[in-house]
């Protein structure tokens, strides 16, 4: 009996490949909150309601978060390609995939350029704010904002496609994840409240990361 053309392209090695690439997205959404939430309990003088998570690239176990952020880029800008392979010619395609891969060199740049010690961390580190920030410090910062805001645009986008195919369910989660990423992460809150708004918007977004990558695998098969 013959087999269908759909069925022999799906075997090929090419569609393995970008099923692979894609699944790289899944792996960085766990990786990069399993690994950081195992440092923020685990590392003495860490408090997550003082000390953000991208804190934890500093001090002498600093180099595991470091390898985090990279790890974590890499792979993302692996689910990129797979994600271009996979979506090519359809709707979110292009600009899909793109923001993706943003988010993985922003990543990547998080974890190169660390932010100033402060509040106590590492320990024995000022108490308070540094007065003026290093350019490590700021470089940091625009790469963390860059991370977020580009899977809150991903989101959106594909927020868009999921209602172009009918899946209101897929569209209305992807919404709310950019939605909720982009309010605790983006509007002027507390100060006070900033390392917990950071750490649960990297959590929405990075599982709407691993939703998107299992989602866009599941169309394949």
């Amino acid at each position: 009996m013959a087999v269908p053309t759909s069925a022999r392209s799906e075997t090929t090695p090419d569609n393995r490949r970008t099923t692979r690439l894609i699944t790289c997205g899944a792996v960085a959404g766990v990786v990069f909150i399993g690994v950081s939430f195992a440092q923020a309990f685990a590392r003495p003088g860490f408090e997550l309601r003082r000390h953000a998570l991208s804190a934890l690239t500093l001090g002498g176990l600093g180099w595991v978060q470091v390898m985090n952020f990279v790890v974590t880029g890499l792979l993302a800008g692996a689910c990129a390609l797979g994600l271009r392979q996979a979506l090519r010619f359809s709707r979110a395609g292009t600009a899909g995939p793109i923001l993706v891969g943003v988010y993985g060199v922003a990543m990547i740049g998080g974890g190169i350029f660390t932010p100033d010690p402060a509040l106590g961390w590492p320990p024995g580190a000022p108490a308070g704010l540094p007065v003026e920030p290093s350019v490590n410090s700021v470089v940091h910062t625009v790469f963390g904002a860059m991370a977020f805001l580009s899977l809150i645009a991903a989101g959106l986008v594909f927020a868009r496609r999921f209602a172009g195919q009918g899946h209101r369910g897929w569209a209305a989660y992807s919404c709310v994840s950019s939605l909720a990423a982009f309010i605790l992460t983006a509007l002027p809150w507390n100060e006070e409240s900033a390392s917990v708004r950071f750490a649960a918007g990297a959590v929405v977004i990075s599982s709407w990361l691993v939703a998107l990558s299992c989602r866009i695998r599941r169309e394949r098969e």
